[in-house]
């Protein structure tokens, strides 16, 4: 999906094919058989990879500017030829691969219907973030209408039965020119902000596929991947509430908080270190990821560079996407004029500002000539962040590895500089000047670091920013202690669990008996017990323990010491008796400290609401959620606690849906297919055992998504333990 706008998405049983026009790719589909199709008609031109499918419907993603100088002769050769096919032209007006120019001959969006019509298109619709934006009296095409960009997947599938020819024009301004737009202060920055309460959150993804936004991060916490918001690099655009969960609050900013000067603060005074000795030239390699100023910094350099009066030959390799891609800026700088690839085969200098690209250039690095500054801050792929791929990254150490291993490791720097520029410049983008300062200081760039500061103040954005972040990548490179100045929280550090009464003490102890305070079974109860045990009280938490203790009791007498299959079920089994309906989130709110977190980032007089879309409005009809202010929202959730004592009886408001009928069902059911896995263990199945038992990971969410996953769940249970013996 492209990352400036968000209407990649088709509808199941339908398929796109073909590139994001944004970026300005040319597609010739017919030459390149795999972009239109049509199925079927005596007499009808066969395109493409018609022969060869058996789909009736294909939708064809294209980029106004695409569209405007190639794109629209597919479009031709497709009515001509009686083509099923959907056109989605993602309207932005921007070619973003090429720099955010405007798009050269695109048209208006109603002229753009009236010339679709003319070309013989069937039926046209506009698909708007703000459905009002059009000029009075606007003329659009007769065949055309234009509806909310919510609406989105209803006009896809209802394009898909259409006959012939049909067009979506997706009109949204480009993402990335947005975000630069706001930075310069041409545009108008929203002040309310989106945050996800980790402890309501359950990890389902169903804010990532409402809004497919590249914002929405996983994250691990002791009870599994949970969300939360980027607040670096978010829209605002707030699409991401509208997942169906009651884990979000909305910040309205303190106008006159200042996070910058209040961060930076804290920072300890010091002169900066002597300049230090620099190459008369370099190969430069600076490899990060589209949106986080890669480029600016190469421009930056490389402008430092003429400043002294030498020679600097630049290449930038932007991929397709200035959002979430990946990025490579080549430089090559000499003091003398020379005639050669801008291309760098073999790097002198690697300034490194994502891990995961780096280690796609490996082949451009080498042990005795490159040394590489390393950010280590793990951005999550678009994969993670849709669900789709792995929950987690590789541990950092495998990366260091890999990359020292193709570098001068004694002389490389690591360091997190996104945590680093965040808490003291409350601005991630600053950390890519941090690494330059780092690497300057370290004599890896050929250029004065009064060109440098020079540089930064002609690129004229973040101004001060960014030369507090230059100058303080110096004093790292000649300070490394001054590290711990800045705060102990830079270091990743694993959350300890809560101290456990002695009861449960006990009742954890009885599970565990002789295994290493060390294996993770011992984390996973002193979480989950007390959360037990508030949920309901200490009985139930030992009931859970009691058929924890039963599996543990069976591996052992097989597997000795393993405990994979008392860990799932002891992550799993409490998952299903903690499900999370109204009293308990309710708890989890009260208890949680999101608003805090909102208070310290936003301001101390930053309005902190819950998102919320109680059943009672549900039931009557309101299909949005309604902002609770803070207070409001605590004592509604004082108040619903006070009741807990009713969950589950025939008393409960909330007892009698079919999510809460299941959830209860899901419990005992987990419980039989403890007694199952059990029952048939052997040394041999004891693996498949443990991915049995682990399954129930895919219950996640609220309301329809969590009854979607039940039943996914149920049948993928069904179909292991046919095989399980």
């Amino acid at each position: 999906g492209c990352p400036h706008n968000r209407s990649t998405v088709v509808p199941e049983g339908s398929l796109a094919l073909g590139g994001i026009g944004c970026h300005g790719m040319a597609l010739n589909m017919d030459r390149q058989n795999h972009g239109i199709t049509h199925m079927g008609g005596e007499g009808v031109q066969w395109v493409g990879t018609a022969p060869f499918v058996d789909d009736d419907h294909r939708f064809q993603n294209i980029g106004d500017g695409t569209f405007a100088h190639s794109g629209s002769l597919a479009l031709r050769q497709a009515i001509s030829a009686g083509t099923n096919v959907t056109f989605k032209i993602l309207y932005n007006g921007t070619v973003a691969m090429t720099g955010g120019q405007d798009a050269a001959g695109a048209m208006t969006v109603p002229d753009l219907t009236r010339a679709l019509e003319a070309e013989g298109v069937t039926e046209i619709v506009v698909v708007a973030d703000d459905v009002k934006k059009y000029p009075s009296g606007s003329r659009f095409a007769k065949n055309s209408r234009i509806e909310h960009r919510d609406d989105l997947d209803d006009v896809q599938r209802e394009l898909r039965d259409v006959s012939g020819v049909s067009v979506l024009v997706y009109d949204q301004q480009c993402a990335a020119e947005l975000r630069r737009g706001r930075k310069r202060g041409t545009m108008e920055t929203p002040t309310t902000r989106i945050m996800i309460d980790e402890a309501i959150c359950e990890g389902c993804g169903d804010c990532g596929e409402v809004s497919n936004c590249a914002s929405v991060h996983p994250v691990q916490t002791p009870f599994g991947r949970k969300t939360q918001i980027h607040q670096e690099s978010c829209n605002f655009d707030l699409t991401c509430a509208k997942g169906n969960c009651p884990a979000f609050i909305s910040v309205e900013i303190d106008p006159d908080f200042k996070p910058t000067k209040a961060a930076a603060a804290g920072i300890p005074d010091g002169d900066l270190p002597a300049d230090p000795i620099v190459p008369d030239s370099a190969n430069v390699l600076l490899i990060g990821i589209g949106g986080t100023g890669v480029v600016t910094v190469s421009q930056i350099i490389s402008t430092a560079a003429l400043l002294d009066g030498k020679q600097s030959h630049g290449l930038d390799q932007t991929g397709l996407a200035q959002k979430g891609g990946s990025v490579v800026s080549n430089l090559r700088i000499s003091s003398e004029s020379f005639d050669a690839s801008n291309r760098v085969a073999t790097a002198d200098a690697l300034l490194c500002f994502d891990l995961l690209t780096a280690t796609s250039n490996l082949d451009r690095t080498a042990q005795d000539t490159t040394t590489a500054v390393l950010s280590s801050a793990l951005v999550p792929t678009g994969a993670m962040v849709s669900g789709r791929g792995a929950e987690r990254f590789p541990e950092l150490d495998q990366f260091r590895s890999v990359l020292d291993a193709t570098t001068k490791a004694s002389d490389n720097v690591w360091l997190d500089a996104a945590s680093v520029a965040q808490k003291v410049f409350a601005s991630q983008p600053a950390a890519n000047v941090l690494v330059v300062g780092i690497a300057y200081q370290k004599g890896l760039l050929p250029v004065s670091g009064d060109s440098i500061e020079r540089a930064i103040e002609l690129n004229g954005v973040a101004v001060q920013t960014n030369l507090d972040s230059f100058r303080l990548g110096r004093r790292l490179a000649a300070e490394p202690e001054l590290l711990s100045t800045i705060g102990d929280d830079l270091v990743i550090v694993e959350p300890t669990a809560p101290p456990l009464t002695s009861t449960l003490a006990s009742v954890a102890a009885g599970v565990t008996g002789d295994l290493d305070e060390n294996d993770p079974l011992h984390d996973i109860l002193a979480w989950r017990l007390p959360e037990l045990a508030e949920w309901q009280d200490e009985k139930y938490a030992r009931r859970y323990a009691d058929d924890v203790r039963r599996v543990r009791k069976a591996e052992a007498a097989l597997m000795g010491d393993r405990t994979d299959l008392s860990q799932a079920v002891a992550r799993y089994l409490f998952k299903a008796m903690a499900y999370k309906d109204e009293y308990e989130v309710a708890r989890l709110a009260l208890k949680s400290d999101v608003a805090e977190k909102a208070k310290a980032r936003f301001g101390p007089d930053a309005k902190v609401s819950y998102m919320l879309h109680p059943p009672t409005l549900k039931n009557l009809g309101k299909k949005s959620k309604i902002a609770f202010p803070e207070a409001v929202g605590r004592k509604t959730f004082e108040g619903l606690l006070k009741t807990k004592r009713l969950r589950g009886t025939k008393l409960d408001p909330f007892g009698r849906t079919e999510e809460r009928t299941i959830e209860r069902e899901l419990i005992d059911e987990y419980g039989t297919l403890i007694n199952r896995l059990l029952d048939g263990l052997t040394e041999d199945n004891y693996d498949q055992a443990a991915a049995i038992a682990a399954m129930f990971d895919s219950v996640r969410g609220y309301d329809t998504v969590k009854l979607a996953n039940v039943a996914s769940y149920r049948a993928d249970v069904d179909a292991a333990l046919k095989s399980y013996t």
